[in-house]
């Protein structure tokens, strides 16, 4: 299967509202739920969070990639500023003491029928290289682990990622709880 990643632009915001659809990816989140608090995302999402993301988007305020498959949208993937995602430092397993210094890939979303194709990972591989070309010197992800049984985490469940992908794209693990999220980071340049 042939994939292809664009970076998010006001154009392409026709293909994000295609590939998310009514629900706006995953319980009309339409990637808002890392950038606001509890309470702003609940009083927003669903309708509220798409107008807010689509205002994000058109003034170039918020930035990620789409991954097609024969010109259908088959894939999301977010990256911003740590600082943009205000809801990674409220939680005190994904707080860091440098997040002015680090870039953030909170999110995937896969369309239903591409999933386990390897879309997660070419859109990842796609974050790091556009990371790098801005200049950033960390980028960390926050992937579930696998789960303990062995069977597959549910994609309701996978949408920061999984572990494994992260390894493959030699990611090291900073900060790791017993099961759920964790931080895992990629130094991409000097930060001395």
């Amino acid at each position: 299967m042939k994939i292809e990643v664009k970076e998010l632009s006001p154009e392409l915001w026709p293909d994000l509202e295609r590939l998310f659809g009514p629900e706006g990816a995953c319980a009309g989140c339409w990637c808002m739920y890392w950038r606001l608090t509890g309470k702003e995302w609940n009083a927003i999402k669903g309708e509220g969070a798409r107008r807010r993301f689509k205002e994000l988007v058109t003034t170039g305020k918020a930035h990620g990639l789409l991954a097609y498959c024969d010109g259908e949208p088959v894939g999301w993937a977010a990256f911003d500023a740590r600082p943009d995602f205000a809801r990674l430092n409220r939680s005190p397993a994904l707080r860091c003491q440098d997040a002015d210094r680090v870039w953030s890939i909170p999110c995937f979303f896969v369309k239903r029928g591409y999933r386990g194709k390897g879309v997660a990972r070419r859109l990842l591989e796609h974050a790091v290289r556009a990371l790098r070309k801005r200049g950033a010197a960390i980028v960390e992800g926050y992937p579930v682990k696998p789960r303990e049984d062995g069977r597959p985490t549910p994609a309701a469940f996978a949408w920061t990622g999984l572990l494994p992908m992260f390894e493959r794209a030699e990611f090291t693990v900073v900060a790791a709880k017993e099961r759920g999220m964790q931080r895992v980071r990629k130094q991409l340049r000097d930060v001395t």
